[in-house]
């Protein structure tokens, strides 16, 4: 039964995850289309190094005339976590909490499915879609690369594509466990959202205050895209990114396996 909970929640989101691959491929190619005639153009290195040193820290703008620096400015800091988290978030937050506002949760654990073994399930679909995400992007990158002449090599795109489907996973199994724990989708979807943002608020602080400066380092995106995920290897904050996802869902396993659902 849970081999069938998986791949029908995997089937059932085939066509949006489809659209969500296509539409991550598309910017990938038009922001890489885009640095052949940003790299000739003349007095844009003066004009970039006369922002303020904290803004070109925050957005590493000292690398930005390289193709690898171009992209984690561009696409790595800001618009690649917003479509993971979205992505993630919405995901997680249509597991179970989704399952019982449309009433098909009784269904599902009347006939033997476990509220504990269910959750487990419905992670490991934000997992497997997130993470086919993240190999859409790596390929999407490698293949832009290749094809602009951003000189990305497979190891940086690989731990790019790492980052933001960590990144992606961490809050979207944030969004499943908050819904396992209430039942309500709106109230997952909000809390993985807000904390989302008060992360990011936490990381810019961090590196344009210096008494948050010692906080940053808390936040998943100082963890995911510091220094800029493309060519950063594998840091072992990208542990916590995936530790902090695996808490949450367990803390809200025993919440659910407790919970009275209605209709049960």
């Amino acid at each position: 039964m849970l081999r069938t909970v998986f791949t029908k929640c995997l089937r059932d989101q085939r066509r949006g995850l489809i659209g969500w691959s296509i539409g991550i491929v598309t910017l990938v190619m038009l922001e890489s289309a885009v640095w052949p005639s940003f790299s000739n153009m003349s007095g844009v290195r003066g004009f970039l190094t006369n922002y303020p040193e904290p803004i070109r820290k925050l957005f590493n703008l000292d690398q930005f005339f390289t193709g690898t620096g171009f992209l984690n400015g561009e696409l790595f800091s800001i618009l690649l976590p917003i479509l993971f988290l979205v992505f993630a978030i919405g995901r997680g937050a249509r597991g179970i909490a989704g399952e019982e506002e449309r009433g098909t949760l009784e269904v599902l654990l009347v006939n033997g499915v476990s509220p504990i073994r269910l959750t487990l399930e419905q992670a490991a679909v934000v997992i497997a879609s997130v993470g086919a995400l993240g190999i859409v992007l790596f390929g999407s990158t490698v293949v832009a690369s290749a094809i602009f002449g951003l000189g990305v090599s497979i190891g940086a795109a690989a731990t790019g594509a790492v980052s933001m489907a960590l990144l992606g996973i961490e809050f979207g199994l944030l969004a499943a466990a908050v819904g396992a724990a209430t039942g309500r989708r709106s109230m997952a979807s909000v809390a993985a959202a807000v904390l989302a943002v008060a992360a990011y608020v936490l990381y810019m602080t961090s590196k344009l205050v210096a008494a948050v400066r010692p906080y940053g380092p808390w936040s998943p995106f100082h963890q995911a895209i510091d220094g800029g995920p493309l060519g950063a290897g594998l840091p072992l904050a990208y542990l916590w990114l995936a530790l902090v996802g695996i808490g949450c869902l367990l803390v809200a396993l025993p919440i659910f396996d407790r919970r009275d659902i209605s209709g049960v």
